[in-house]
């Protein structure tokens, strides 16, 4: 930030070239203050970290678990994988906000969202890179499928468009064509295109009482979405094995359309800059209520499925789950800073979950293409001679987690790989420079780099 400098000058041109020199090098004394002043870091939130294997391991249990048992009650309360989906979506707005905004400010960090195209580009390049790689892999059996589903040529390529484009989450229709979790990654993908200039910079001028209105009417719009879901089919519980949706379609528009993953992660962004405007007392208060209580209501919302209040999946999500998890993220958040954390918080922070937690992104990748290859009737009988039993579901998680540590250590930590990442996303945001913002009448090289006047005033001060 550059100073105002006010106030009337009447001397001759000899003393105000004088004059000018001075104020000149006061600038520059100040901006090189500025540049060169120290910041106080960011404390890391490993917490956080833990909590996402927490709420993948639900999801991968959910998908395949009607081939590991087949006691009613059990299918009831585990194959509700979209509602915590939604835990998803909140810690990568909650993430994000905390990264990308400034502590105690009502501002966000410049430097980071100076290039809005580098900032989009990286966040894709930080997941794509293994999607390529599976859907790769498994691109065999994912085109035979099609085949043996008597698909067109044209559908299997089409297919194969929004699985490599990330677009799938805009097709109800076709939201779970190959790997269907990669719709997440198709909707987050709109959602990272949003924030760098759209969603950041507006939320993180927000006051704590415009924040909490913020989280308050976002949650309100996405209810009234899910009860207009729900009239329009019905209000109780939807499970494949028990009543099959009569409008897929609809129930497809409902979980995966990428502007309700928006209306999540933004709720997400608000929850974390409300605590990171938190006054010295109310830093000191930590949490009103114990965060171990927040994550028991939480994961406890998808019981209903057993009582007569078994509302639909939509429905839990949004007026129970979404509300509940983002209270127990900002007491978690709140008591991570105090000087004696809760068990429950030195629980998620520890390095076993945090090493867990870091297998979340590859297990929500791997799980699908490993179960279709043993439990999909076309693949598996024709691979194995049948579908695996149901004393071998313990099995398939091990498989998955052992595949997604290797994975993990040989390719998402591959420091070629994260180079290569690393270039693609300065190739792309060179290339598309100005998509996100307006340039005005500038004309940048396809190779030039925009430099924000902060990286401007670090280069001369370096020199």
């Amino acid at each position: 930030q550059a100073r105002t400098f006010k106030g009337r000058h009447t001397m001759s041109s000899t003393t105000a070239n004088g004059g000018d020199q001075e104020l000149e090098r006061a600038v520059l004394q100040e901006q090189k203050s500025l540049v060169l002043a120290p910041k106080a870091k960011k404390p890391r939130i490993d917490c956080i970290d833990g909590c996402r294997f927490a709420l993948v391991f639900p999801i991968i249990v959910g998908h395949f678990v009607k081939f590991g048992t087949q006691n009613k009650v059990l299918l009831k309360l585990l194959t509700q994988e979209n509602v915590f989906v939604g835990g998803f979506f909140i810690i990568s707005g909650y993430v994000a906000g905390y990264v990308a905004t400034n502590v105690g400010e009502r501002d966000y960090d410049r430097k980071k969202l100076a290039n809005p195209e580098l900032f989009f580009w990286q966040k894709v390049m930080s997941y794509y890179p293994l999607h390529f790689l599976v859907s790769t892999l498994f691109s065999p059996m994912f085109i035979m499928v099609d085949r043996w589903m008597n698909h067109p040529w044209k559908t299997t390529v089409f297919h194969g468009f929004l699985n490599y484009s990330l677009s799938q989450a805009w097709f109800p229709s076709d939201a779970e064509i190959w790997n269907p979790p990669t719709w997440f990654l198709s909707a987050l993908s709109f959602v990272n295109f949003t924030l760098p200039t759209m969603i950041l910079p507006q939320v993180a001028a927000l006051s704590k009482d415009g924040l909490r209105k913020l989280i308050l009417g976002l949650g309100a719009l996405s209810i009234v979405q899910k009860v207009s879901y729900s009239q329009a089919w019905q209000f109780y519980c939807r499970g494949e094995y028990i009543c099959r949706t009569s409008s897929p379609h609809l129930w497809n528009t409902t979980r995966f359309h990428p502007f309700w993953a928006l209306v999540e992660v933004t709720m997400g962004i608000a929850a974390a800059r409300d605590v990171m405007l938190d006054t010295p007392e109310e830093r000191g208060s930590r949490w009103k209520v114990h965060p171990v209580l927040l994550y028991v209501a939480a994961h406890a919302s998808v019981a209903l499925r057993i009582t007569k209040f078994n509302l639909n999946d939509a429905l839990i999500r949004s007026t129970l789950f979404v509300p509940l998890y983002l209270k127990f993220l900002q007491a978690m958040h709140r008591d991570c800073l105090s000087s004696s954390p809760t068990l429950m918080t030195r629980c998620f922070g520890s390095s076993l979950m945090t090493r867990l937690g870091a297998l979340a992104f590859p297990m929500f990748i791997m799980h699908g293409p490993i179960g279709q290859l043993l439990y999909k009737k076309a693949v598996a009988n024709r691979v194995f001679g049948r579908v695996m039993p149901m004393q071998f579901f313990p099995v398939y998680l091990g498989i998955v987690i052992l595949a997604s540590h290797v994975v993990n250590e040989g390719f998402v930590k591959n420091k070629k790989v994260q180079r290569l990442s690393a270039w693609l996303s300065q190739f792309l945001a060179d290339r598309t420079t100005g998509m996100l913002r307006d340039l005005g009448d500038q004309v940048p090289s396809m190779n030039q780099k925009a430099l924000s006047f902060e990286g401007v005033v670090a280069s001369k001060v370096g020199k």
